[in-house]
C-alpha cells in the first residue's frame, strides 16, 4: 500500500454512549472513564461521552453527571453528549459538554415512542435546544434518526427527509447528522440523502451514524466516504445500538471502519493496533465478545518488529 498521505472522514467515537446504552451490562462509572482515557491515547478525539436522559428509561446513562465530572480532557480532545429536551440540555451545560447531540425522528411513530413527542415538537425542541447551546458557546449538531427506514412506520420516503431537512436548516446547526438508527439501509439510499441534506442544508457538515444489524453497515460508510467530506460515527468493538428500536444492534466498529479508511490511504489518525486491545477489554468489560472482526482477523499488512 502507498504511504497515508489522504485527509480521512473525521471519526466520532460513540462508544460511551451509543455503545453502552444498548448493552445489558451497566459499567461503573471508573470504567467508562478508562474506556475514554483509553481510546483517546488511540487517537480519538471527538467522543460522544453520556447522555443526558431519564435515568428510568436509559439506566446505562445514570452516571451522566459523574461521567462529565471525570472526563480527562486534552488538548484537541471535544465531548458531545446526547440532549434530547430542555431539562437534558440543562444538565449537559451544567456539566460543561462541548457539543450538544439533539435527535428529530424522521418518523411520527418512532418519536412519539422515542422521544414521546411528534416530529413538529421535535424541531421546536431542537430550535430552543439549538439557541441555548450557542449561547452558551456549545457547538449543536442536529440528527436526523430513523432516515433510512422506521421499525413501525416501514420505508421513510427521501422526500420526507428533505423537508425536514428544510425545516432543520433554520435551526442553523453545526452539523446535521443522518442515521439509520434501525440498520436498514444500503449505499443507494446514503447517495440520496446525502443530495438531500446537501439541497436542504447548504454549506452544513454532514455527518453519517450506521448500524451494522443487516451487514450493510460498512458498505454505508464507504457510499458516505465517496459522496464527499464528512464525519462518520464509530463505536470500539461495534458494540451498542438504539434500546427503543426491536433488533437495531450493532454500530459500525470504529476500528473495521478505521481498517477500511486505511487501506484506502486515508489517515484518520487512529491506532487500529490499540483499538483492537479495547475491543477485547470492553467484551471482557460486558462479559461477551465484541462484534469487531478485525481483531480476530489481525492487521493486514501484519506488524513488523
Amino acid at each position: 500500500m502507498a504511504a497515508q498521505t489522504r485527509i480521512g472522514p473525521e471519526i466520532v467515537e460513540v462508544s460511551p454512549r451509543d455503545g453502552l446504552q444498548n448493552e445489558a451490562a451497566i459499567l461503573s462509572t471508573e470504567t467508562k472513564l478508562q474506556l475514554i482515557s483509553a481510546l483517546i491515547g488511540a487517537g480519538a478525539r471527538r467522543i460522544e461521552a453520556t447522555s443526558f436522559v431519564h435515568p428510568r428509561l436509559v439506566p446505562q446513562m445514570a452516571d451522566a453527571e459523574q461521567v462529565a465530572a471525570g472526563l480527562p480532557r486534552a488538548d484537541g480532545v471535544t465531548f458531545s453528549a446526547l440532549a434530547l429536551n430542555d431539562r437534558g440540555l440543562d444538565r449537559a451545560l451544567a456539566a460543561g459538554m462541548d457539543e450538544i447531540n439533539v435527535v428529530v425522528v424522521c418518523s411520527e411513530t418512532f418519536g412519539r415512542r422515542n422521544q414521546n413527542a411528534g416530529i413538529d415538537e421535535m424541531i421546536a425542541t431542537a430550535q430552543r435546544v439549538a439557541d441555548r447551546a450557542h449561547s452558551n458557546g456549545a457547538r449543536i449538531t442536529v440528527t436526523l434518526a430513523a432516515a433510512f427506514g422506521c421499525p413501525f412506520e416501514g420505508e421513510v420516503p427521501a422526500e420526507r427527509v428533505l423537508a425536514i431537512a428544510e425545516r432543520v436548516a433554520d435551526i442553523q446547526p453545526d452539523e446535521l447528522a443522518i442515521a439509520d438508527t434501525i440498520g436498514v439501509g444500503v449505499p443507494a439510499q446514503v447517495r440520496t440523502l446525502a443530495d438531500v441534506a446537501t439541497a436542504a442544508c447548504p454549506g452544513v457538515p454532514l455527518r453519517w451514524h450506521f448500524h451494522n444489524t443487516r451487514n450493510t453497515g460498512y458498505a454505508n460508510v464507504q457510499a458516505a466516504v465517496d459522496a464527499g467530506p464528512t464525519a462518520i460515527d464509530a463505536s470500539v468493538g461495534g458494540i451498542g445500538g438504539c434500546p427503543f428500536a426491536p433488533a437495531a444492534t450493532g454500530n459500525v466498529a470504529t476500528e473495521d471502519v478505521g481498517y477500511l479508511l486505511h487501506r484506502q490511504g486515508f489517515d484518520s489518525g487512529l491506532d487500529l493496533a490499540a483499538l483492537t486491545d479495547i475491543s477485547r477489554w470492553v467484551g471482557e468489560q460486558l462479559g461477551a465478545p465484541t462484534p469487531a472482526l478485525l481483531g480476530r482477523a489481525g492487521l493486514f499488512p501484519p506488524p513488523t518488529e
